[in-house]
């Protein structure tokens, strides 16, 4: 089905002169940008290092050339890519699947040992993707660069931090990545940007988000009564760091860890064996956003565990949402960074909003399983009860405020786009898979006087349906994400 978006001679010009990293943004101080009805002038860092300016009397968007001019119509049913190659380790335990769009990854978990994967897994991405180092090891450098801010970087200290992180990770999981990073660097050590993937850099690579920290992100969870099909559906918008080359453009992936009861579906890069986004085969879907401290407390790793790896706990463990929710809450003290996590399955839907011990011990956060009954903090505005939405802030009263510009640089991106998920989801009485899709078409993505929900830092947008069970992703390619997403059928749970 063809589907035509109308742009103005502005939108159009200004498009072709576009830089993605241009135009940094200053928040502005004092301001506090909660509901619906406000008119906001705003700066801000939030919002894919963009700046945004929102004056119009609605505080949604930019009304005129860069406005959304053609409502969009998608179909439930989502577009399948054939195969072009594949891919296999010795003995099969890992096979690869090359696609246009994506890499399709199978982990046999049911015939090795999570060591055997590990290295089958190293084996066979060599074969797929021989020039893998060359994408990688540059992307991984510019996080390293971005997480220490400009500072000379120690790497006897960054080494150290991994190792540290490295021993608090569940053996399994430990076992699987030390013989990942052994495979792959043939014998190459230390941390040096040599076009080749060392041990450590490759250890490095599995601890991004735990270690170096990830971007921002939003989701929505719509309860049965919201749904055509009466059933829940999920969707998950993943904004992160592509890189400067777009590198991670390249290598999409959906990974099966294939495990009995405990299989689990990941949306991830190819070579990456954590969770951002996944659900395992009894739905229960997991999506990591950023949050980290108003105060910029310390980093602290030691004694600490990666959150990415115990989500990968709770999905091969727990069967309902509600456990693994209750779960990632209680362990939530032991992680390096503050964050929310999307936790649904076809009954429940929750946010985990989990502070560090160290955050909580300073009254400013508190860990808290949040859902559709819990009561906001005071001036945030959702007016659907049977809807759950989630941005880079904790929401739940008397938790750290990431709204109000008092709070973290940039956090006015968090009141912009939860008020405009507000606005969309109260609008429609039902949402069909179709309606889901047309949210992240809303928007024009290359605007930097909007800040969007949709916008040129997205990677991944995810959604689950659960009366199918089919899962559905719109891989951003090439330098950004497309207006109109191309949505993908990658499998079901």
């Amino acid at each position: 089905m063809m589907i035509k978006r109308i742009k103005s001679k502005a939108s159009n010009s200004f498009a072709s002169g576009k830089k993605r990293l241009k135009k940094m943004g200053k928040p502005v101080k004092g301001l506090a940008v909660f509901g619906l009805g406000l008119s906001l002038v705003l700066g801000m860092t939030g919002c894919s290092g963009n700046s945004a300016v929102i004056s119009n009397p609605d505080g949604m968007k930019k009304v005129g050339s860069l406005s959304v001019e053609q409502e969009v119509h998608y179909q439930d049913e989502s577009e399948t890519e054939e195969v072009l190659g594949t891919f296999s380790s010795k003995g099969g335990l890992c096979v690869i699947e090359k696609h246009a769009s994506y890499y399709d990854v199978t982990l046999d978990l049911e015939k090795g040992s999570h060591q055997d994967v590990g290295a089958a897994y190293a084996e066979a991405l060599l074969l797929a993707v021989p020039e893998y180092s060359e994408v990688m090891e540059p992307y991984l450098y510019e996080n390293i660069r971005s997480a220490f801010r400009g500072r000379d970087i120690n790497y006897e200290s960054l080494e150290k931090r991994i190792r540290t992180l490295e021993a608090g990770i569940s053996d399994d999981y430990r076992l699987e990545i030390e013989s990942f990073a052994s495979t792959i660097s043939k014998g190459e050590e230390g941390f040096s940007e040599d076009g080749k993937i060392s041990y450590i850099e490759a250890m490095t690579m599995q601890m991004i988000p735990d270690a170096l920290r990830g971007t921002a992100c939003s989701a929505l969870s719509l309860d049965g009564t919201k749904t055509t099909t009466g059933e829940r559906l999920s969707l998950r918008n993943l904004e992160w760091n592509i890189g400067s080359q777009s590198q991670m453009t390249e290598i999409h992936c959906v990974t099966h860890f294939k495990k009995g009861d405990g299989t689990i579906t990941a949306i991830s890069m190819l070579g990456l064996m954590d969770i951002i986004t996944a659900v395992n085969d009894d739905g229960v879907l997991i999506g990591i956003l950023d949050v980290g401290s108003n105060n910029s407390d310390p980093y602290v790793y030691e004694g600490k565990k990666c959150y990415t790896f115990e989500i990968r706990y709770a999905l091969e463990h727990f069967s309902t949402a509600r456990e693994a929710g209750e779960y990632m809450v209680s362990e939530s003290g032991n992680f390096t960074w503050c964050h929310n996590l999307l936790c649904t399955d076809a009954k429940d839907a929750f946010c985990c909003e989990d502070a560090t011990a160290e955050v909580a011990a300073t009254g400013a956060a508190r860990s808290v399983l949040r859902s559709t009954d819990s009561e906001l903090m005071e001036g945030l505005q959702w007016d659907t009860p049977d809807a759950l939405c989630i941005v880079n802030s904790f929401s739940t009263k008397g938790n750290q405020d990431g709204f109000s510009l008092s709070g973290r640089a940039g956090s006015g991106s968090n009141s912009i786009r939860f008020a405009k998920f507000n606005k969309w989801v109260s609008e429609k009485e039902k949402f069909s898979v179709g309606d889901l899709k047309g949210i992240m078409a809303h928007e024009i993505v290359d605007q930097y006087e909007v800040c969007n929900v949709h916008n040129d830092g997205t990677v991944h947008t995810v959604i689950v349906d659960y009366a199918t069970g089919n899962i559905h992703v719109a891989f951003t390619t090439g330098t950004m994400t497309e207006d109109i997403p191309r949505y993908l059928y990658v499998g079901n749970y």
